[in-house]
């Protein structure tokens, strides 16, 4: 078994950051970080903020390489505070970091008042993933995430005898005819889910209001009573199938007790077959006897669209620099080399595909994703077919309707009940300002 101590610490740690991959554990260094404008050597310093857990290591070791070789000295901390608590604590001190990683919500709340126009730099012609506010780019894209279906194909074929073709299932029935024969070949429950929040409410639920033309319109149709999402065709669709992915599940019987390792891992080795989620899971998955052919595929529906030919992504965390005057301008000049560093440079491609293991949100970069789950998402991007992801739920979304779906997946209140939630929740909050 492939599987190390660091998976039980990685995956009981994940969950809060994973809404956006990113990170819960506190590396303690952040808070006392100072963004000085030079070190000894008369080099620029360049403090980084990383709120993505899982490549806090890569990114210490690159800063340490590219601080020896480049005109600038790279610091990298970590911290689990909410991104904007522990950016205004730093804005407060007068200490803010030269390039801080966050979400695409952040971008829009704290770029025009604190983010350098980028809208100069080469890279913004080689992405559609980087965040404009007015006409000015601000948010560089870190990577391309997109969630699914992931799918066991070595499981699948082992029963069917047949090698697996995702573009196969795009319907319901076609899911479903292949869950019964799976199950009539000898596996018991071909499929697991997730009962984390985050999961449930920021991803799955998500991506109701994401299929929507104009998912602005849809949720401002909810928060003003005129629309109820028990009503709306997605809504059913995605539940009809969420309906089937629960009657199959592994942990049917205590379905929100499941923890998330132990049905990646019994995805990873093939006891099931399907399981809702993202690339990101791969740091879960790779830490046990994977099946070396994986991969994700838009969830199955029965709908009048094309939505299930469609993952739902696009870039995931963002690097913005600091436009205070507490950021000299060298310090600026050299951060913005080396985001150029990460787009345009062998070595820097390669800390962002090889060593990270990310999904580059740069047309330029070539590298072979080296997991298969990655892989997929690439095709799906390099192909267009990418739902955008909806950036602009209230905070508290997946923590407050995330227990409520885990209501629905325990079967303690029906699919209008859970719907009845929904629509109360949308009316009384106040939508995000963007």
């Amino acid at each position: 078994m492939k599987k190390k101590l660091i998976a039980l610490i990685l995956a009981g740690v994940m969950a809060a950051g994973l809404t956006a991959c990113g990170g819960s554990a506190d590396s303690g260094a952040a808070d006392g970080a100072a963004a000085s404008s030079k070190d000894a050597s008369g080099k620029p310093t360049v403090t980084i903020l990383n709120s993505k857990m899982e490549i806090q290591e890569q990114l210490e070791a690159m800063a340490d390489a590219y601080s020896q070789s480049h005109d600038a000295n790279l610091e990298v901390y970590y911290s689990s505070d909410t991104i904007a608590a522990h950016l205004s604590t730093r804005y407060a001190s007068n200490e803010p970091y030269t390039i801080a990683m966050v979400d695409a919500k952040d971008v829009y709340s704290l770029a025009a008042e604190h983010a350098q126009d980028l809208s100069g730099e080469d890279w913004v012609k080689d992405t559609t993933e980087a965040i404009s506010i007015d006409g000015k780019v601000y948010g560089f894209p870190v990577c391309v995430e997109a969630r699914g279906v992931i799918y066991n194909a070595d499981a699948i074929k082992k029963i069917t005898g047949k090698d697996f073709d995702p573009a196969s299932v795009k319907t319901l029935d076609d899911f479903s005819a292949l869950l019964d024969e799976l199950k009539a070949g000898g596996m018991a429950a071909p499929t697991g889910i997730m009962k984390e929040d985050w999961s449930l409410a920021a991803h799955y639920l998500a991506e109701v209001y994401e299929q929507h033309d104009d998912p602005d319109a849809f949720i401002a149709s909810l928060h003003d009573g005129s629309a109820s999402i028990k009503d709306d065709e997605i809504f059913n669709s995605m539940m009809d199938t969420f309906d089937v992915l629960k009657a199959n599940n592994y942990a049917a019987g205590n379905a929100i007790s499941a923890e998330r390792e132990v049905t990646e891992q019994k995805l990873a080795e093939g006891e099931i077959a399907f399981m809702f989620g993202g690339n990101w899971d791969w740091s879960v998955i790779n830490q046990y006897d994977y099946s070396e052919n994986m991969g994700i595929m838009p969830v199955p529906q029965n709908t009048s669209s094309d939505a299930n030919t469609k993952l739902v992504g696009g870039g995931s965390k963002y690097f913005f620099i600091d436009s205070s005057d507490n950021t000299s301008e060298a310090q600026v000049q050299a951060a913005k080399d080396f985001l150029n560093w990460m787009v345009y440079d062998e070595e820097g491609q390669k800390f962002i595909v090889e060593e990270c293991a990310l999904v580059p949100a740069f047309s330029n970069i070539t590298l072979a994703v080296s997991d298969p789950l990655g892989s997929s998402v690439k095709a799906y991007a390099d192909k267009g077919a990418l739902i955008a992801n909806y950036n602009y739920l209230p905070d508290d979304h997946y923590s407050k309707l995330g227990a409520a779906f885990q209501e629905y997946l325990a079967d303690q209140t029906d699919r209008a009940g859970f719907g009845q939630t929904i629509d109360t929740y949308w009316q009384e909050v106040t939508l995000a300002e963007h």
